[in-house]
């Protein structure tokens, strides 16, 4: 599994632990690739990360996204609110446990600065740690496994019917909001080298030079 890392400015402190816990949870069969957002990047809101966030996983760059914001809340119900993302928001180990067996997601966001006192960093450990503790996907209760697994698969199904293309909420987002966004270069030349839907790859990169 291809896991990109990347969180919001406000918490670009925390991305060096960040990164080191999701590659030592993930364990040396997955690939972890580090985002930032770091200091010589624009400051970019946990909204405009979330379209990144989007376009990784749209692009079928990555498999995966770990990211956050101070409160970790913000930046869930922003990447939920693109198509093809099911983010989760996992304050607890207990939580990404469930999360990573019962909801099928792609993403999820923690909290980097609520909470976030002593040993916050053991916290944030266990709680990725749970995440990929053992195949996901499994259902729990294993008693309830089937019925878990029907409902996530509907809400997928749902997510589908409601969302929207992403390249069409882009060319409708101000200029001005997206124009940081796309100063994060390391992002695009990653998924235009590596984004498996090369449909959706091509109208970025077209995107991107009309606005360049």
């Amino acid at each position: 599994m291809k896991i990109a890392v990347i969180q919001a400015t406000t918490q670009l402190n925390k991305n060096d632990l960040l990164f080191q816990a999701t590659q030592q949870a993930a364990g040396a069969e997955n690939e972890v690739i580090n985002f930032g957002v770091f200091e010589h990047n624009p400051k970019l809101s946990y909204v405009q990360v979330s379209l990144l966030v989007g376009l990784l996983l749209n692009t079928k760059t990555v498999d995966y996204v770990i990211t956050g914001c101070s409160s970790g809340n913000g930046m869930a119900i922003a990447c939920n609110s693109l198509p093809n993302v099911i983010c989760g928001y996992l304050p607890t180990p207990s939580d990404a446990y469930l999360f990573g067996r019962i909801n099928h997601g792609n993403c999820v966001s923690l909290p980097l600065g609520l909470n976030f006192g002593w040993a916050g960093e053991l916290n944030l450990k266990f709680t990725l740690e749970k995440l990929f503790d053992g195949p996901m996907n499994t259902g729990y209760p294993r008693a309830a496994s089937e019925r878990k697994e029907h409902d996530a698969l509907m809400l997928q199904n749902i997510t589908r019917l409601t969302h929207t293309n992403l390249i069409d909420t882009i060319n409708q987002i101000d200029s001005d909001f997206m124009a940081p966004i796309y100063q994060k270069y390391d992002v695009f030349d990653y998924i235009f080298k590596n984004g498996k839907d090369r449909q959706l790859v091509i109208q970025l990169k077209t995107i991107m030079t009309t606005c360049n």
